[in-house]
């Protein structure tokens, strides 16, 4: 089971504007380390704000540290976008969109917020990832990619109380590994985006958004046809791009 440890925020008065100013000041204090080129230091702040993971007993190490690895990842992916861009007004609209998250999307416990939490920070690590692509081997990507995977179809199926969740989640970890492994070798970016971010994101929230429907008994066969010819047209589209690449 999943340790409550971050259920544990005070819903009002005094603890809980402390706790709202340290979620603001978190991102502000990792903009300062980036301005001043202490990004190591920034990464260790990161971390160390999920100190209450490991204020339990041992065995609940592991729990917690899957709990809160969608919001770790999503705080070393912005540190990774301001590290990236040299402009002010960029590395702010990072802060914005960081506290933004802390706040008012990471507190959020129904499936649907849930599945969004999930979905972003999928999309932030994988972005985060590839922008490092060119200084890093192959067999790196594929660890950090499928690690990410896991862990966003981890957090994912927790909200549903899925019987099988850490196989799916290992599946959809070792799916993301694979074409990694697969498309690492022919990199393609549609702006700054790569085809296994745009692909695994897509898929994602196709599959995501069947499972979720499926669930609440909401899904009709015109939506599950009309999901899968999105999720088809995208995979056809990226294969053609990945085909006249490799032919060019």
């Amino acid at each position: 089971m999943r340790p409550l440890i971050e259920k544990l925020k005070p819903s009002r008065g005094y603890g809980h504007a402390v706790y709202l100013a340290f979620n603001a000041l978190l991102p502000i204090l990792v903009l300062l380390l980036v301005k001043a080129e202490l990004a190591n230091i920034a990464a260790v702040l990161i971390v160390l704000s999920k100190w209450r993971m490991f204020a339990v007993q041992p065995r609940f190490w592991v729990a917690n540290i899957r709990a809160n690895a969608i919001d770790i990842i999503i705080g070393l992916s912005t540190l990774v976008f301001m590290m990236g861009t040299l402009t002010d007004w960029t590395r702010v609209a990072y802060v914005l969109a960081w506290a933004f998250w802390l706040i008012f999307i990471k507190p959020r416990t129904s499936p649907v917020w849930v599945s969004l939490q999930a979905w972003l920070g999928q999309v932030a690590g994988l972005m985060a990832i590839f922008s490092f692509s060119s200084r890093s081997q192959l067999i790196v990507l594929v660890a950090a990619v499928g690690t990410v995977c896991f862990f966003a179809a981890h957090h994912f199926f927790f909200s549903f109380d899925e019987p099988y969740i850490r196989l799916l989640a290992y599946i959809w970890g070792y799916f993301g590994a694979a074409l990694t492994w697969v498309l690492g070798h022919w990199l393609v970016y549609h702006s700054f985006v790569s085809q296994p971010t745009l692909l695994l994101s897509s898929l994602s929230f196709g599959l995501g958004t069947l499972y979720y429907l499926d669930h609440f008994d909401k899904l009709s066969s015109l939506v599950r046809k009309e999901v899968l010819f999105v999720l088809s047209a995208v995979v056809i589209v990226m294969s053609l791009a990945l085909l006249l690449l490799e032919t060019a």
